[in-house]
């Protein structure tokens, strides 16, 4: 997976710049970073996606006017099984046929203390868009370098996965996990608050 971000959840993440210094450029470490998924189920269920990008704009420094977007390609899901991956893809769960693509694209991005961050979101899954939250940690503020992590946990069946898979109980709650590592590549550094 190769992923460069152009401020990599920089003025969400990493603290406001001056407007007049402009927006610093980060890139995201790939090796380093991932977006993993867990379903609570008789058996287990949980993997990864291969293939994501994600970038973040402003319309000012102001942390609280950038847009985060992600784009997953669903037909990227590994949990390590064939049987599994095949049936995820398939019309029951993700439909990778007719909806190849999931999102999320934040509405609105909150500071909730020192490092931890609530951005609301349209999240979209098999053509149907609904309003999501995800919550971020970041580490390594104001250093040129960081860690982001961050969940969010959505109802399958909010999405139209209202099926199962045979003789495996599967729960509706689907717990997202994503880790990115990043670096400034470009542009001025970021001061700590």
């Amino acid at each position: 997976m190769r992923l460069a971000l152009l401020c990599v959840i920089t003025a969400a993440v990493f603290p406001s710049v001056n407007q007049a210094q402009g927006v610093p450029v980060f890139e995201i470490t790939p090796k380093e970073s991932w977006i993993k998924f867990d379903v609570e189920a008789s058996v287990d269920i949980a993997g990864n996606f291969d293939k994501w990008e994600a970038s973040l704009t402003f319309t000012s420094p102001d942390e609280t006017t950038g847009v985060l977007e992600i784009k997953i390609q669903a037909d990227s899901v590994d949990t390590g099984s064939g049987m599994k991956n095949g049936k995820l893809k398939g019309k029951d769960f993700f439909d990778v046929e007719h909806n190849p693509v999931i999102t999320f694209r934040s509405t609105k991005i909150v500071q909730t203390g020192h490092d931890t961050y609530e951005v609301d979101g349209d999240f979209t899954i098999r053509g149907v868009s609904n309003p999501e939250k995800l919550t971020l940690v970041v580490d390594g503020k104001g250093t040129g370098a960081g860690e982001i992590k961050g969940k969010m946990v959505f109802n399958r069946k909010d999405y139209g996965m209202k099926k199962g898979i045979p003789f495996i109980k599967i729960a509706d709650h689907v717990e997202v996990d994503f880790h990115l590592m990043g670096k400034r590549v470009s542009g001025p550094p970021l001061l700590d608050k």
